[in-house]
């Protein structure tokens, strides 16, 4: 019998791929990537760095992304930015809606350019805690000071973050110094919510007033003057001069209820007008007096100090309430706890306690 010629065969073997070479393959690409995604990361800290605002802005979206994806280079953006930044004055400014913030901070912003400072105004804003949508307006109000070639605004939807400041407002500081502004002004939604995040993460807290709105006891009574470092009566213009003052002398008063701060500095009360611009030289004077006391008092970096441990505990906090309430198996016992509450079934202690102890 002949032999079967299997060259012509379809069932021929042939030479494959080993699985060796896949794999290498396989890690080639993904360093490769790892490396463009390295370079595409240092180019934009060293943008940072010599305060390429687009940069800037690019690795602030980075930080508030809720990507997971983001998060590595975020991290890594911040973490380089790090040794760069710590050498701005922060200050915090917060008033009822209508006492004038956004007014007030384009034109002390623009007092402070023109001191040659450079100003980062992080502007946070008030979103719903519905449909998380916002209006991010305040580039719109302050036309004047997005021009400002030293300064830069920088508008945050606030979502269900503490006090109002958005989640990621620390780690925008450090961007924000790393590029290098000197002063750093943060504008919160308002009094109403817990001022407590803003002042954990600024210097200087500034408290803006409204003279005869028949809040200046009530103010009191809120505990938002222990948090106070200054009180502005702003808006004390045209008829209002007069109550802008008697409004400052019944601050001063209530100030000297309160005992002396840590800082030893003692808080103080200043009129302004926004509109007309009066009042904004006293304004800084008095913050660079506070940083010029509490530096030489050891206060300015213990303070700092304290507030850095603050935000570690914070962000565990945060990340351990995440983990929670991500977790499939929690998900589900929530939701059939919650029916059981609304069924008089059990209570929301009973559930709460249930919830902690799944495994």
């Amino acid at each position: 019998m002949a032999k079967k010629d299997t060259s012509k065969s379809a069932l021929r073997t042939q030479k494959g791929v080993s699985v060796s070479e896949i794999t290498n393959n396989a890690s080639i690409k993904q360093l490769k990537q790892k490396r463009k995604t390295q370079l595409k990361t240092d180019a934009l800290i060293q943008q940072i760095l010599e305060g390429n605002i687009t940069a800037l802005s690019r690795a602030i979206t980075l930080v508030e992304s809720t990507n997971v994806k983001h998060l590595k280079d975020a991290q890594t953006i911040v973490k380089l930015c790090l040794p760069h930044a710590n050498k701005a004055i922060r200050i915090g400014i917060t008033g009822v809606p209508g006492v004038g913030k956004s007014t007030f901070i384009e034109v002390f912003g623009k007092h402070l350019t023109s001191l040659g400072k450079k100003v980062a105004v992080l502007a946070v804003d008030p979103s719903s805690s519905l449909t998380k949508g916002s209006i991010l307006g305040d580039k719109t109000r302050m036309e004047d000071l997005v021009k400002d070639k030293n300064a830069y605004i920088r508008p945050s939807a606030s979502g269900e973050a503490l006090g109002g400041v958005a989640h990621k407002t620390r780690e925008t500081i450090t961007l924000c110094e790393a590029a290098g502004f000197d002063v750093i002004l943060i504008e919160t939604v308002g009094v109403g919510q817990s001022e407590t995040a803003v002042h954990s993460m600024v210097d200087f807290f500034l408290l803006l007033k409204l003279a005869g709105a028949g809040d200046e006891l009530q103010g009191i009574k809120r505990g938002i003057i222990e948090m106070a470092d200054a009180i502005i009566i702003n808006k004390a213009d045209g008829d209002n001069v007069k109550k802008a003052k008697l409004a400052k002398l019944e601050f001063n008063r209530a100030l000297h209820m309160y005992p002396l701060k840590d800082s030893l500095w003692q808080p103080k009360v200043s009129i302004c007008s926004a509109i007309e611009q009066k009042g904004l030289t006293d304004i800084w004077d008095m913050i660079c007096d506070f940083e010029k006391l509490t530096k030489a008092n050891g206060y300015f970096q213990q303070h700092r100090s304290n507030q850095n441990k603050f935000w570690v505990l914070q962000t565990i906090e945060n990340q351990l309430k995440s983990d929670f309430f991500n977790t499939p198996k929690v998900k589900i016992a929530l939701k059939k706890e919650l029916e059981r509450i609304a069924n008089h079934e059990t209570t929301a202690f009973a559930a709460a306690s249930y919830l902690l102890n799944l495994k």
